[in-house]
């Protein structure tokens, strides 16, 4: 009995602390990958959440402010948490920085440093046997959500990210992972009521905006986001030879926002556009060159010369190459 007290203090303590680790984090990361059924709670209950709409039904306001928010987070995750956070393809301030950290954070994909530290790891080793998420090494359910099972993928690497774990805030932000959730989701409930109180022409509840503004919207942008893992390697074209097996897409470039040109991204991942063309839609782009106007961000950093020569000469090869 005393054991399993125990067991469940760490248990309910790691939920609230992602710093938490008794038996230390090292120990954690040397444990074999595997799915771990304890892991998968939280994404049961998140998808479970969405069979609310049974019985909260739907309205136009829930349906637009679950868009909306998935369209705002997905910025997020994509400008900030990857082509900020993790690559340092732009520059902004620290308050835009903490910002955009707490922004991310409502979309449950943990904090930043985490984020960051983990898609490091995965472009050091794309598509080998070190790559945590590859579909060509573990197959296609372990790279889109399984390896988010596995405890051994849970401690944040800090040693990855020195840039970003010198900064207070965004170590707390990482480490209470789940404080922001927790504040959004009543956020939500609160914005129900007040539309209920002051607007109930809009037909809408406490309810059906939690429904729909949580659940709803942050399953549909967590499995957007595990695409570019899980699909970008294995649907899609290919424009460079980068040693892996990254595609790109222009249907999962519009599911997240610039995030599907991933065989350019894998090409010159510094670059803080990874449509390198003007038809290849990039919304995320877009966005930051629209912040860059004020301020807000600065110094995107292009895609070099001598990679766009590299993308013609393939051009030239491959139609040479065609019989």
């Amino acid at each position: 009995m005393k054991s399993f007290i125990r067991n469940a203090k760490h248990i309910l303590r790691q939920i609230f602390d992602s710093d938490y680790f008794p038996e230390g984090a090292d120990v954690v990361r040397n444990r074999p990958d595997k799915f771990e059924l304890g892991r998968c709670v939280p994404f049961l209950i998140l998808h479970l959440g969405c069979l609310g709409v049974l019985w909260v039904g739907w309205s136009w306001t829930a349906v637009i402010l679950a868009i909306f928010l998935y369209a705002v987070r997905m910025f997020a995750i994509t400008a900030f948490y990857h082509r900020y956070f993790s690559h340092r393809t732009f520059r902004t301030s620290r308050i835009a920085q903490f910002l955009f950290a707490v922004i991310g954070n409502t979309a449950i994909q943990r904090g930043a440093l985490w984020w960051a530290a983990v898609h490091r790891h995965h472009h050091r080793h794309s598509d080998h046997d070190e790559d945590i998420h590859s579909p060509a090494r573990q197959g296609f359910l372990w790279a889109h959500i399984g390896w988010m099972t596995s405890s051994r993928n849970f401690p944040t690497d800090y040693s990855a990210v020195p840039d970003l774990a010198r900064y207070p805030e965004l170590r707390f932000l990482n480490r209470f992972d789940l404080i922001v959730p927790v504040l959004f989701g009543l956020s939500l409930f609160g914005l129900g009521y007040l539309l209920e109180r002051f607007f109930p022409s809009l037909g809408t509840s406490p309810a059906q905006i939690f429904v729909w503004g949580f659940f709803v919207s942050t399953t549909v942008l967590l499995h957007g986001t595990l695409f570019i893992n899980s699909l970008a390697h294995t649907f899609g074209r290919r424009r460079f030879e980068t040693g892996d097996d990254s595609r790109n897409s222009l249907l999962l470039a519009l599911l997240t926002l610039g995030e599907g040109w991933h065989n350019n991204h894998h090409r010159y991942m510094y670059s803080a556009r990874q449509g390198f063309y003007w038809w290849e839609i990039d919304i995320s782009y877009y966005l930051l060159k629209f912040l860059s106007m004020f301020g807000i961000v600065w110094g995107l950093r292009e895609v070099p010369k001598v990679v766009y020569d590299e993308s013609r000469n393939a051009r030239f090869s491959y139609r040479r190459a065609k019989p």
